[in-house]
């Protein structure tokens, strides 16, 4: 068998052993083109060359624009593609109540979209774009064929949760020309999605009909749930030269917009240890969950999204194309969030804490135990609740490229094709004015789980009303939240392609190329605040707490009148919670709230909050520095006959990696130690730099076969790769040292040792264009998944520094540890996507489409980012001056991931849109756009539905725009 694997004598023997699988199979599939052409020719060649012209002219002398011209023209170019994929044109997205990228892809079969970037709860934007029942990570988002560096305005996605994955809220859809949804690979894509890449294609000048072109976009929106209106402004200016070889692009937005989110979270779930004290007198307890923290939420922000897009195109003859695109994109994102919070850790206490009383209930569901009720008496010095206000100012994501790309034809054969950049993003949170109280100091709790359908029960015996120091409930308790948080994350790139066509046999195309990129993301000098006296000094001269002061009237500092505990430092109220708030949501819990300003949170923490920057607040845990060198080289055959076509290739990719990540080393860890830092409060790190290098083969193959003339059959064949996320690598890293040297410690963190995914990818399609701009589909997938990362232990080997050991091993000894990391393991997904897309008597049309997919990993867990069912439906009218569209988009139960421990899983929810627009002359027209017109409500779970994790409501927006052209 190995002596006739296809291209044997041109590849080392190395390579032809790692693409044993996929080669093989993709000879089958270059004899299934031959056998194909044979079988057809004699068959198609009459039907066709009658058939085709009669079509072609039929085509040109057909006129539509609008909604039905988009819809012609995406239907025009998936038909003719070799490959599998979707196609979104600029109409299409203008036409739809869409606000960014992610909106629009969310009708494309077998494509989900999430409006959270990781485990901070949904909003009301669209952000994460994932493809076939994966984690949006496996995705590839590229604009204009090349990676774009991007940022995320929310802390926990800047330190714990950092994927690769891109956020579509910083990509209006204005800036829109083309999106290309590639479900199956080709040699010639760039590498880095496992089930799939999205091109987002921008304007270009030489494109445009007109030497000059005009378009200016005003409107508003209004948000229900905040009551707030606020301006949106997008405008488009284009001229080219009479000779069509010199062009200018120039694009800007400015959107503003207010959000509000009501909400209820249980922020973990804890479990009652088997051999504690409660389980002990209370069996049926052991190996109970209870929430951690169980509040009521109150999310508020305003963001300001504002950039551009210049291209400068320059043709000085047909043979000679060059194009220089420059892209920036900011979205200010300042927030403020309050959590009234049930203090279920600090009560239960793993079980070493206080009981609850008689009548309590206990639901198991798959042998998952869950405390789902419980009343607590009343203790004196018991903090049952804690009450969490942040404040954001400043937060933000940026995503800023320059990008040349230039094309020669230098011959009438050969054409060369060339791409070099630069991309940087930023996701940034300068300050968190955070103040933590306790609300509830002795005057007992309870709590009821209501499950997913509604919110859950929970009380204290004291007034949410109140404010600190008018309640001796309610007091001070402490600061915490990282500051000067900046994530960069950059890329380099250049590209070299080439086609060169030819005619030997079925062989029509040979493309050849190779590509260069440096990644690097990295996050650095980050301050972890906490309380301090307002002089900055205690007893012994330092930043921090007398403790020990005898005197009450101290509160902890020398001068009382310092100190954050002092009721009279406390501000004065300035509100409540939203008259409101937490309607629709259910559940009987604290509503009333008071809570204090920004300005007010600024003001407190400017005077008791320590930021020292002299390295003795740096939270190097939170702190990482990963580059990437890859390198790929490739070159795909593109083949045609008589009634099919299609390409087989292989591209060859080569990952260099060297992550430095901050391992937090035991307490009691000798001094002057190599590499070892002990200034920080947040422990002692060690700095480690691991590095690897790993090569893929990527092979793949299309096929594309016309039945007849509208019928059309594809086959794929590919092995793709993605690299695993940088918090994956990098993440937060500490160790337990084993009781004496010889034994075995623990730890938990990050895994650098993690291997780029891979998965063989089947992908079958047949397409039935019955009639002009109708289509009905179905397809088949199959992605087996090598390195898939999940949640797991390893084994490692770390340099072990320790008080029992300084004397016999003054430079410490190698110890294995057991981590709890993310692991590679695999996976398998498999799939059936149905579409369907007719007009209807002239003026409307309906479309919609279907996704089932099967998801697991190795050992049977679910596959983050999979949803079993995904439902599309959409209905439109439009005739020369009126257009109206409704959408209805649905996606089933998806695993997120793990937030702070504990799974993460959202419940199956649906949105309605909708969008009227009057053309009211040639130049000028109105549009109303209106988005979750159902008023969803976010419902995410833990490990079953007994163990709520969150339930959101974000209300509907209205955008009213006037757009003019000229």
């Amino acid at each position: 068998m190995k002596e006739n694997l296809p291209g044997k004598t041109n590849m080392p023997r190395s390579a032809v052993e790692q693409l044993t699988p996929i080669a093989a199979a993709v000879g089958l599939m270059v004899l299934g083109m031959s056998w194909s052409a044979q079988a057809q020719a004699q068959a198609q060649a009459q039907a066709q060359a009658g058939a085709g012209k009669k079509d072609g002219e039929e085509m040109q002398t057909v006129q539509v624009q609008g909604i039905r011209a988009a819809l012609q023209q995406s239907l025009n170019q998936k038909k003719n593609a070799e490959s599998h994929l979707e196609v979104i044109t600029a109409e299409d997205i203008g036409k739809m109540p869409d606000k960014n990228v992610a909106d629009s892809l969310q009708r494309v079969p077998g494509v989900n979209v999430s409006n959270a970037g990781a485990s901070e709860g949904g909003f009301d934007e669209n952000d994460r774009v994932s493809m076939r029942g994966t984690n949006p990570n496996l995705t590839q988002t590229l604009f204009n064929g090349h990676n774009v560096a991007s940022g995320d305005w929310f802390i926990l996605n800047q330190t714990t949760q950092v994927g690769r994955s891109v956020s579509y809220t910083l990509v209006p859809s204005e800036l829109v020309g083309s999106v290309v949804v590639h479900k199956s690979s080709e040699a010639s894509l760039v590498e880095g999605g496992v089930a799939g890449s999205v091109d987002i294609i921008s304007r270009k000048p030489l494109e445009f009909k007109e030497s000059f072109t005009g378009e200016v976009s005003l409107g508003a929106v209004y948000a229900d749930l905040p009551k707030k209106t606020d301006p949106q402004f997008s405008a488009l200016i284009n001229w080219k030269n009479e000779q069509k070889t010199f062009g200018a692009l120039l694009q800007v937005f400015s959107e503003e917009r207010h959000l509000r989110r009501d909400g209820q979270e249980a922020l973990s779930y804890d479990k009652i240890l088997p051999n504690s004290p409660m389980a002990i007198s209370n069996p049926d307890l052991a190996n109970a969950y209870y929430p951690g923290f169980l509040g009521a939420s109150l999310f508020q922000q305003e963001r300001k999204r504002r950039g551009g897009l210049i291209d400068l195109q320059f043709k000085p003859s047909r043979d000679l194309n060059f194009d220089l695109t420059g892209f920036s994109s900011t979205l200010k994102a300042s927030n403020t969030n309050d959590n009234y919070l049930l203090n279920g850790g600090a009560i239960i206490n793993q079980g070493n804490g206080q009981a609850p009383l008689p009548g309590y209930v206990v639901k198991t569901q798959n042998g998952v135990k869950t405390l789902v009720s419980a009343n607590f008496a009343p203790v004196a010095g018991t903090n049952y609740n804690e009450y969490d206000q942040i404040s954001r100012p400043g937060a933000e994501a940026t995503a800023k490229f320059v990008a040349l790309d230039g094309k020669w034809r230098a011959s009438e054969n050969l054409t060369f094709y060339g791409k070099a950049g630069s991309s940087k993003g930023e996701g940034k949170t300068p300050v968190q004015d955070v103040i933590a109280w306790n609300g509830a100091t002795g005057t007992g709790a309870s709590y009821k789980l209501n499950g997913t359908g509604t919110a859950a029960d929970f009380s204290f015996n004291n007034n949410p009303a109140a404010t600190p120091g008018t309640d001796a409930s309610s007091g001070f308790s402490w600061m915490f939240g990282d500051q000067n948080v900046t994530v960069t994350d950059k890329e380099k790139w250049l590209q070299l392609d080439s086609d060169f066509q030819l005619e030997a046999g079925p062989l029509k195309l040979l493309k050849f190329g190779v590509r260069g990129a440096d990644h690097d993301r990295y996050s650095d000098n980050v301050v972890g605040q906490g309380p301090t006296c307002s002089t900055r000094t205690d007893a012994a001269g330092g930043p921090g707490f007398f403790w020990a002061a005898p005197l009450p009237t101290q509160y902890s500092c020398i001068n009382g009148a310092n100190s954050p505990y002092n009721p009279a430092n406390w501000p004065a109220a300035a509100g409540s919670y939203p008259s409101n708030y937490a309607s629709g949501l259910g559940g009987n819990f604290p509503r009333g709230i008071f809570r204090y300003t920004a300005e007010q949170l600024a003001a407190f923490s400017k005077l008791f909050a320590n930021r020292a920057t002299d390295g003795t607040r740096e939270d190097f845990g939170n702190e990482f520095n990963l580059k990437e060198k890859n390198r790929a080289a490739y070159v795909q055959g593109n083949f045609e006959g008589e009634g099919w076509s299609g390409n087989v290739g292989v591209r060859y990719v080569q990952t260099k990696e060297r992550a430095v990540s901050n391992v937090g080393m035991p307490g009691d860890t000798p001094a002057g130690q190599p590499g070892v830092v002990y200034t920080s409060a947040f422990g002692i790190f060690k700095p480690t730099t691991v590095e690897h290098t790993y090569n893929d083969y990527l092979p793949s193959a299309n096929l594309r076969l016309d039945l007849n003339k509208d019928l059309v059959a594809r086959f794929a064949l590919s092995r793709t790769m993605t690299r695993p996320d940088f918090s994956s690598l990098v993440g937060t890293f500490t160790l337990t040292p084993p009781a004496a040297k010889g034994g075995v410690g623990s730890g938990s963190g990050g895994n650098p040792d993690l291997k780029p995914i891979t998965s063989n990818n089947f992908d079958a399609s047949l397409e039935y264009y019955f009639a002009p701009r109708s289509l009905v589909s179905a397809s088949v997938y199959y992605m087996d998944l090598s390195n898939y990362i999940g949640q797991g232990t390893r084994v490692g080997t770390y340099r072990t520094y320790t008080e029992a050991t300084k004397i016999t091993d003054p430079n410490g000894f190698d110890a294995q540890y057991l981590i709890s990391s993310p692991i590679n393991s695999k996976g398998k997904v498999k799939g059936i996507e149905l579409s369907y897309q007719q007009p209807l008597f002239g003026y409307f049309g309906i479309d919609g489409n279907a996704t089932f997919t099967n998801a697991s990993d190795s050992s049977g867990a679910k596959v983050l980012g999979s949803s079993k069912r995904t439902y599309n439906a959409s209905a439109f009218y439009e005739d020369e001056r009126f257009n109206a569209r409704l959408t209805y988009s649905y996606r089933s139960d998806s695993y997120v991931g793990l937030d702070r421990g504990t799974e993460f899983n959202q419940v199956g929810m649906g949105y309605l849109n909708a969008s009227l627009g009057y053309k009211f002359n040639e130049k000028i027209g109105f549009s109303l756009d209106m988005r979750n017109l159902n008023d969803p409500k976010l419902k995410y779970y833990a490990l079953n539905e007994d163990q709520p994790r969150s339930v959101y409501k974000n209300g509907r927006q209205f955008f009213l725009t006037m757009r003019v052209k000229y």
